[in-house]
Order: C-alpha cells, then sequence, then structure tokens
C-alpha cells in the first residue's frame, strides 16, 4: 500500500512537469512570435525544433524535473526510475552534441548511481533503519568531496581544452572559462548523484553549484533557452534542497553543526 502511494506521487509529479514545461515552452513560444513577427527580428529561435538533440532534451528536462520533484521526498525512490530515463535520453542528446565527456558520464556513471540508489533507498525503508534519515556530510568527508570537485573540475578542463585545440592552450579567456564551468557541470552533477545514493543533504548544494554554472555556461555560449532552463532547475533544486535541511535530524546535522555549538 506504501510503496503505491509512492508510484501515485512519482505519477503526480509528471503530471506537475508536464504542466510547468507546456507553461515554459509556451511562453518561449509568444516570445519568440513577439520577436519575429511584432519586431521584425527575422528567424529568431528559442524553440529549436529541427535540432535533434534540442528535441530529445525536452523529454529529458520533463522527466528529470518529474525525477527532482519526487527525490526532494528523502522517503521516495521511485525518483530513481524516472531519473534513469533523463539519464539515458540526456546521454543521447550529449552524443549528438559529440559531447562526449557528458556521453559517458550519463550512460556509465549516472545509471549505475541511479540503481544503487534505488537498491540503498528500498532497502533501507523495508529494514525501517536509522540510515534512512538523511544526513550531512562529516567535516573529513566533506573536505574530501570538495577536492573531488576541484579535481574532477580540473581534469575535464584539461581533457577537454587538450581535445580542442590540440595543446593546453589557455590564451582565449572567454574559451578557458567555459571549459571550467563545463567541468563544474560535470563535477558538480557526479558528486550530487553520488551523495544521493547515500541520501546525504549535501547533494542539493551540489545540485545548486549545478544549475549555477549552467546559468553561467549558457550565458558565455548566448542559449538564452537553456539560461531560461537552468534558471528553473535553480529554483527547483531549491525547493528540494530545503525540503531535505527541514528532513534532517538535528542530530544528522554533520559538518553544519561546528556553526551551532554555544
Amino acid at each position: 500500500m506504501q510503496n503505491t502511494q509512492l508510484w501515485r506521487a512519482l505519477g503526480r509529479n509528471f503530471i506537475i512537469s508536464i504542466i510547468l514545461f507546456g507553461a515554459l515552452l509556451g511562453l518561449l513560444w509568444l516570445v519568440e512570435w513577439i520577436l519575429n513577427c511584432q519586431l521584425s527580428i527575422v528567424n529568431y529561435q528559442l524553440l529549436k525544433w529541427s535540432n535533434p538533440a534540442w528535441v530529445v532534451g525536452i523529454p529529458a528536462s520533463v522527466i528529470g524535473v518529474a525525477y527532482i520533484l519526487t527525490v526532494r521526498d528523502p522517503h521516495n525512490y521511485t525518483g530513481f526510475y524516472a531519473g534513469i530515463v533523463m539519464s539515458f535520453l540526456l546521454g543521447i542528446q550529449f552524443l549528438l552534441q559529440q559531447q562526449y565527456d557528458s556521453t559517458f558520464l550519463y550512460f556509465f556513471v549516472f545509471i549505475p548511481f541511479q540503481m544503487m540508489s534505488i537498491y540503498k533507498w528500498s532497502r533501507n525503508k523495508n529494514d525501517g533503519g536509522a540510515s534512512f534519515e538523511p544526513k550531512f556530510l562529516d567535516t573529513p568527508r566533506l573536505i574530501l568531496s570538495v577536492a573531488m570537485l576541484i579535481f574532477i573540475t580540473a581534469g575535464d578542463f584539461l581533457i577537454m581544452n587538450y581535445a580542442i585545440n590540440g595543446s593546453l592552450s589557455f590564451s582565449n579567456g572567454r574559451e578557458v572559462i567555459i571549459l571550467l564551468l563545463n567541468g563544474l557541470l560535470i563535477s558538480s552533477s557526479f558528486l550530487a548523484n553520488y551523495w544521493l545514493i547515500y541520501r546525504k543533504t549535501d547533494s542539493w548544494i551540489y545540485w545548486l553549484i549545478y544549475s549555477l554554472a549552467g546559468i553561467g555556461l549558457f550565458i558565455l555560449i548566448g542559449n538564452v533557452f537553456s539560461i531560461v532552463l537552468f534558471t528553473f532547475f535553480l529554483v527547483i533544486n531549491m525547493t528540494a534542497g530545503l525540503a531535505w535541511i527541514k528532513a534532517t535530524k538535528p542530530e544528522n546535522m554533520g559538518w553544519l553543526a561546528m556553526f551551532n555549538k554555544e
């Protein structure tokens, strides 16, 4: 009976996500129409229906929001089934865009991570153990996690810089920032997915970093739709993060406890 309620919550979140994205796409269509028809800006496109990668990204984003809305309840593991489908679609999208680092990450890292999350969350739920409660990292793991964020960001930057330029070139400041933000997207999403497996509240900090890095990246690239999309993700991730913080008991505050000492 309880599992049925969890699946119903996932279904409701799908409906909410479809409505939200329908409204977002409708608004962007209206803006596009105004720019093209009323202001005579010829062929200005916010909605790129002729781009296969963009088209694949729409259902991936809809499913992704349903995934986030569902797992913002730290008792509902059904959202990870949506997360697997989202990761598969995003892997295809990045493959079409020839972003092979992200393709590898979604196919061979995030899908296994989400499968592990289903196993651990459902097992802990059935056991009813204390490990089922959300927790912040302790201080040593926080330090290790931040070090991994820096290491993965720097590693992706160096690899992609070499792949694009054939050498480690740092002459183009704009390109350097774009590559760093892309690396930060990968590192933050890696850590967010990883810590979700162990139901760590810190995962939402990394989702916020992911959203902010995406906004910065697409401002530099000039992709208005993706700027709006990642701003949307930022709001959704903030609400999920706040829900997890409220669900975290005082004895599970981890590294944050040092700031509450009397």
